[in-house]
């Protein structure tokens, strides 16, 4: 049975993310002290009494407002709202009780759902401030807790009133069999839109303004290929223009999230090419050795003849030179263009990365490469391969083992490189090659 959902909602800039943190562990929302800084919703997991439970943690809320963004931020709040089984709603007591947290309160309650009012930031030790009391005003069927998300006080008593108001079923955690895709790529490149598309829903705040996104969120979609739990990343910034605290989490995050994923899909704009912002983003998921699609977005937009995508496919492969083993798909995630078809590629591409070789069947590729083309030699000295075996997967990475670690140069590793390609595959992901001198331990 699923983990019941708790979404931690309020007024901007009243401590959610970092309560939020508290609660589960670890640092995942950003944390800044500037209105607007959490968007979407992030998902997080708290364990408390043996119980497991889902923490949402959602952008502010301005009931009132013509924003942009702050109006989608309170639309995906009301999702989270939707989908919780209870509500913790927090308050700021420096501030004393505002209007909005008033607007909120009213918002609250129309949705049904149990609520637990909790403020903030009551970090003193000993009586609690005047401010405190003015909540009580609310009319919530339950007393305020104070708490210092900070310092943590208070948040075992929030746990503990929140066993209260959820079902006693035994929640049992649930392997997560999924298949991660990190989606990356330069700010407005329609990361989010794609996720949007998969999902058939707004899941993700989407509008044209560069760097909306900021967190790693995750969405889940189970289908004919499989199960597969999608991280939208932040649109990834040349590292000269991440001048703000916050966008330098966001890029840290994508990173994460790239080491988090089994597949990662680089979003290329179709308008723009691939940049040198580009080769960047696609080197962190080549580097991490993750398997790996590339993703030609906004192909609607653009004006063909009969030699437009070989020429696109020409230039996208001489600038992503060392992600020759690739796949390119050109997409819209406006109109929904080849969007079915990435499932199946990644699926592929998730199963070639995870591929095991007999070491038999290896050494006879080995024996038959190094019969057609002659190890190098240099001074006299010939290079002598022994031979090879696969030592793990995810990437597959194989160990040589020769007489003269020197002789063996890169571009002879290249050549190996490729004749395991051709005769295996390894369509979609890295190799690696780890060349050790005989006597060395494996």
């Amino acid at each position: 049975m699923a983990k019941p959902i708790v979404a931690i909602v309020g007024r901007p800039n009243v401590g959610k993310s970092t309560f939020f943190n508290k609660l589960i562990g670890e640092r995942r929302s950003i944390v800044e002290d500037t209105p607007g800084v959490t968007r979407d919703r992030i998902y997080g997991e708290a364990e408390w009494c043996g119980r497991h439970l889902t923490l949402i943690d959602t952008g502010g809320i301005e009931p009132k407002t013509d924003d942009l963004i702050l109006a989608k931020m309170k639309f995906q709040a009301e999702v989270a709202i939707e989908n919780a089984d209870a509500i913790i709603f927090l308050c700021d007591v420096r501030t004393g009780l505002t209007a909005a947290d008033r607007d909120v309160a009213v918002m609250l309650k129309k949705s049904g759902k149990p609520i637990l009012p909790v403020i903030n930031k009551c970090d003193s030790v000993g009586a609690l401030p005047f401010e405190f009391y003015e909540f009580y005003e609310l009319g919530f069927d339950r007393d305020p807790i104070a708490v210092s998300s900070v310092h943590g006080s208070g948040t075992g008593d929030v746990l503990d009133e929140l066993l209260k108001l959820l079902p006693e079923e035994n929640f049992e955690e649930e392997e997560d069999d999924s298949i991660k895709v990190a989606v990356i790529g330069k700010p407005n490149a329609g990361k989010s839109s794609i996720i949007n598309r998969f999902v058939g829903s707004e899941r993700l705040i989407v509008s044209n303004i560069p760097g909306t996104t900021r967190d790693a969120v995750d969405t889940t979609i189970e289908n004919e290929y499989g199960k597969f739990t999608f991280i939208d990343t932040a649109g990834i910034r040349r590292q000269s223009k991440i001048n703000d605290k916050i966008e330098k989490y966001s890029v840290l995050r994508a990173h994460m999230a790239v080491e988090r994923a089994d597949v990662c899909l680089i979003m290329v704009d179709a308008n723009e090419g691939v940049t040198e912002q580009d080769e960047r983003i696609a080197g962190i998921a080549h580097e991490a050795g993750k398997a790996s699609i590339i993703l030609v977005n906004k192909w609607d937009t653009i004006e063909k003849d009969n030699s437009t995508v070989n020429t696109y496919t020409k230039d996208v492969y001489e600038s992503l030179s060392y992600m020759q083993y690739a796949p390119l798909i050109f997409v819209s995630a406006k109109t929904g263009q080849r969007i079915p078809n990435i499932f199946e590629h990644i699926l592929y591409v998730y199963n070639q990365t995870k591929m095991r070789v007999a070491t038999g069947m290896l050494n006879d590729v080995l024996n038959d490469a190094t019969n057609r083309v002659q190890p190098p030699s240099d001074k006299g000295k010939r290079l002598k391969i022994y031979y090879m075996t696969q030592i793990s997967v995810a990437p597959p990475t194989f160990v040589l083992f020769c007489n003269n670690v020197e002789l063996f140069h890169f571009s002879y590793q290249r050549y190996i490189e490729n004749c395991l390609r051709q005769t295996f595959g390894f369509k979609g992901t890295p190799i690696r090659l780890i060349i050790r001198q005989k006597g060395d331990e494996a």
